[in-house]
């Protein structure tokens, strides 16, 4: 009776037992989903809190703040640094120690009229002879000032003797170029060049990087997509078609890392050059997500050429950061990135490092994986201890690709032959603290053609994987059985990246540049797109808000400015360089790297003819005002003319102007056909009759009174007060006036994006500045009203859209010595009034600013949970909505915006 008693005792414990571990796994359950909950409530109620303070009037907002932090750095009781890590003082400190450094070797430009005061050594440019283009930077503090021209110092005789036969020489690489003064300049000495009261603000940026990243497209809870491009990360609305900026970076931006609470995101860059060839060091980058201010900077001086890869901690709430860096030894280094202390560093090997994250149930536990390895590493204090995955009896892959948590805290790892493998802790494990934790290989699983690229766990615990070769994204349920799966077209690329997004949802970014949308049952829709190679040619329509881009991936795309979509784009057969539309608007030239030229139906693509002018690179197409010809600017030396009739579809040989003694560069028609301006590779600037057989004009001084009806000639006496002292000829690559004559834009070697006020004749003039773009800027175009801006960057393929906005009652002391605020607000398909308000130093987006932005930081007004629901259309008939949108947030000077109506539906390259 006693043993049965015992018996039943046992029975009753057992259970007991299970009972409690079933309920202590519904709490867990609960507990996740609670969690999950508040942090979609946090990120609407910082949202909520800062579209109120937009509907509140500006005077009113400034008593509620009482002068300090709004709302939202209340509520998140953070330290914010706005976008920068330089304070105002530092500022001041930098630009003095360059206003008193001592001469250096000069090359020119240096105009031989006065010899200029001391300021002269503020816009000193010396170029790295070694350093490449992609990576050529601006000194970071002359963001914020530019130096005032200077006209009181003597003149020698040599020069009173230049400006008394009416010209001005300057010097490049030693050689002069000698430029005319007009007739109607009555008293050169009394010439100013003034900085212009229009601004530049970053409306939209089209593109993404995709070719060379992963895991960088991820939603966040405000409904924003968040993804980069050249040195900006945008914060993509797709309702809304809104974007938003973070402009903090320096640099190429890499990676990026969500934090757990899917608010702060931390971003990290590669190393750069500036203007001097001094470094400008790789560093990480926190901010968040709603405000756009910067949390904080970590690792300047520690990581080397860049940073590769990084992941917020998940156990301990995100309170630190891992980062593998881009040296030889791959350097991993964990922080307590709040108080900017690196708490453990260690060298990972000497291989490729593709990846790193926390264990989520583990704080102790890292994971790295890349080319042939996969390490797991004990973290504890300041020690990491690496144990080496051993693949065993299972072929080892060339990469292991990617890696992610199983709920069960198990690693999955994608590799480049296409495999699954789940890791999971070894039994026979050392105890905590006695050594490394140990994974073994428990299962294998086919999953791709080809490499696998990316994995991502959904909230409903499925797992979600894309492939390279196949072009597949799969869906797998949580034992790793094989579901739904979706082919994406060839000419979209390998994917890159997956994330989860709204509902049934899914967001991909691929290897040629496109980020999709959609789901498993309605197939996927082109969200962004833009060019997968450097990026030269750019045309603005002469009379609607349409420009056309084409770039050495032979891809030519019509964009719409206004709805910020991709009307048609269109393979060629060569690398295009250069365009120009017809005055009719009909049809566009292209210029190709091979001397062939096409002519293209503006409407229909279709096409209208090919032409053959030689066999080198063609830098210039270029109409006549009426249409009537067409000149074309060749690598070798010449420029072809030719009729033209039945509204640009018509072409034959008219002559060729031969003279120069290097290629062309740049050219302008006159307003009456007659005459053509022309720049070549050797700083000429010569003058053509056309007329009279194309024959050379060789007095030029005959021509300094000829108003021409463009300007984009770099070399001129209208502008020659652009180019920075220092120069070797090559730092400036485009250059065009606007239509009302007011402004030049200018697009340089440094990643700069200048403004100038037209004309621009004095040495040294100044000019608002903006370092969006991370490679050398390639060209720039205003579109036909001056309302927008158009430039395109080299290397890092990224095409940005920038609003004119005019401050009137700005001098330039204001703008040396008080800057204001920066505020963020929407922007939309049609452009509102601009608003008059200070925001930047020098018209520079300011990164580096100490100045927190205030907390009424504008957002479009959108759910956080709605879902677009219409998505019909299957890739494979691949109808996709527009490209990208934008949204400014650093140099934002209007507050009123308008939704941006969602365009019509944009075609992927065939």
């Amino acid at each position: 009776m006693d043993g049965f008693t015992g018996s039943l005792d046992d029975s009753m414990s057992g259970a007991s037992v299970c009972d409690v571990n079933e309920r202590l796994s519904a709490l867990e359950l609960r507990v996740q989903q609670q969690e999950d909950e508040l942090v979609v409530m946090k990120a609407a109620m910082a949202d909520a809190l800062r579209r109120l303070d937009m509907a509140t009037p500006r005077k009113q907002q400034e008593q509620q703040r009482g002068g300090k932090g709004g709302p939202l750095r209340e509520a998140y009781s953070m330290s914010c640094i706005a976008n920068g890590g330089t304070t105002r003082k530092r500022d001041s400190a930098s630009f003095s120690r360059k206003d008193t450094l001592s001469s250096a070797a000069k090359r020119g430009p240096s105009v031989k009229r006065s010899s200029e005061p001391s300021e002269e050594n503020r816009n000193r440019l010396v170029k790295a002879a070694s350093t490449s283009r992609l990576i050529m930077k601006m000194k970071n503090t002359d963001r914020h000032r530019e130096p005032v021209v200077s006209q009181g110092a003597k003149m020698s005789t040599r020069e009173k003797n230049s400006l008394a036969e009416g010209n001005i020489k300057m010097f490049m690489r030693g050689r002069p170029i000698t430029m005319f003064i007009p007739s109607d300049v009555e008293n050169y000495d009394d010439v100013r060049t003034e900085l212009p009261p229009e601004r530049l603000k970053l409306e939209w940026v089209y593109g993404y990087r995709g070719r060379d990243c992963r895991a960088n497209v991820c939603l966040l809870p405000t409904g924003e997509m968040v993804y980069f491009i050249a040195s900006v990360v945008i914060l993509f609305n797709y309702e809304e078609r809104t974007q938003r900026h973070y402009l903090g970076h320096t640099d190429c931006v890499k990676c990026l890392a969500v934090h757990p609470d899917k608010i702060r995101i931390a971003t990290g860059q590669l190393a750069g050059v500036d203007k001097d060839g001094r470094a400008v060091l790789p560093h990480v980058r926190v901010w968040d997500s709603v405000s756009l201010s910067t949390l904080s900077i970590i690792g300047s001086g520690t990581f080397e050429r860049g940073v590769g890869s990084l992941a917020f901690s998940k156990a301990d709430s995100g309170q630190h950061l891992s980062v593998i860096d881009d040296s030889n030894d791959h350097m991993l280094t964990v922080w307590e990135w709040q108080k900017k202390n690196k708490v453990a560093e260690i060298k990972t090997t000497n291989e490729l490092v593709l990846a790193v994250d926390f264990h989520p149930t583990d704080p102790g536990t890292i994971v790295t994986c890349g080319k042939s390895h996969i390490f797991f590493w004990t973290w504890s204090g300041s020690s990491l201890i690496r144990k080496q995955g051993i693949f065993g009896k299972y072929e080892k892959p060339k990469f292991v690709q990617c890696v992610s948590f199983l709920r069960t805290g198990d690693i999955l790892t994608g590799d480049s032959g296409g495999i699954l493998l789940v890791w999971t802790r070894n039994a026979s494990d050392t105890p905590p603290g006695k050594g490394p934790r140990a994974f073994q290989i428990v299962r294998q699983v086919k999953g791709h053609e080809g490499s696998v690229f990316c994995v991502c766990e959904m909230r409903s615990g499925a797992l979600l994987t894309g492939g390279g070769k196949d072009h597949k994204i799969i869906l797998w349920d949580s034992e790793l059985r094989p579901e739904r799966d979706v082919q994406v077209p060839d000419q979209l690329g390998t994917i890159r990246a997956v994330s989860e997004g709204k509902e049934e949802e899914l967001l991909v970014g691929t290897s040629r540049n496109f980020i999709l949308r959609g789901t498993f049952n309605d197939g996927f829709l082109v969200q962004v797109q833009g060019h997968t190679d450097e990026l030269w040619g750019l045309a603005t329509h002469p009379f609607k808000d349409v420009f056309l881009t084409c770039a050495q991936d032979r891809l030519m795309c019509l964009w719409n400015a206004t709805e910020h979509t991709l009307i048609w784009s269109r393979l060629l057969e060569e690398h295009g360089h250069c365009a120009d539309f017809h005055p009719s608007g009909a049809v566009v030239a292209i210029g190709t790297h091979s001397g062939k030229w096409y002519v293209l139906d503006a409407e229909s693509t279709d096409l209208v003819g090919i032409h053959t002018d030689g066999n080198e690179q063609l830098s210039v197409m270029r109409y006549s005002v009426d249409g009537s010809l067409l000149a074309v600017g060749s690598h070798d030396n010449f420029i072809y003319l030719y009729n033209v009739s039945e509204r640009g579809r018509k072409y034959s040989r008219y002559g060729k102007c031969s003279g120069h003694s290097s290629y062309i560069t740049h050219l302008d028609w006159s307003p009456d056909n007659n005459f053509i301006m022309s720049n070549s590779g050797d700083y000429e600037i010569l003058y053509w009759d056309v007329p009279n057989s194309c024959k050379l004009i060789r007095n030029r001084s005959e021509c300094k009174d000829i108003d021409w009806a463009t300007y984009t000639c770099v070399l001129g006496y209208h502008v020659f007060g652009v180019w920075p002292e220092g120069s070797d000829g090559t730092d400036i690559n485009a250059l065009i006036r606007s239509h009302n004559r007011k402004v030049i834009a200018l697009a340089d070697d440094f990643c700069k994006v200048h403004l100038f006020s037209y004309p621009c004749c004095t040495a040294k003039a100044p000019s608002h500045k903006y370092g969006v773009h991370s490679s050398h800027v390639t060209n720039v175009s205003f579109l036909y009203r001056d309302s927008h801006l158009i430039s395109t960057g080299g290397k890092d393929t990224s095409i940005l859209q920038w609003r004119l906005v005019e401050k009137p009652s700005l001098s330039v002391t204001d703008v040396i010595s008080s800057p204001a605020p920066c505020l963020i607000e929407p922007t939309s398909a049609q452009p509102p009034p601009p608003v008059a308000t200070p925001t930047t130093t020098n018209g520079m987006q300011e990164p580096f600013s100490e100045t927190p932005p205030p907390a009424d930081l504008a957002l479009p007004l959108s759910d956080v949970t709605p879902l677009l629901s219409d998505l019909t259309t299957p890739l494979s008939d691949v109808t996709p909505p527009p490209s990208d949108s934008t949204l400014s947030l650093k140099d934002s000077l209007d507050e009123n915006n308008t939704p941006s109506d969602e365009g019509g539906p944009l075609t992927p390259p065939t």
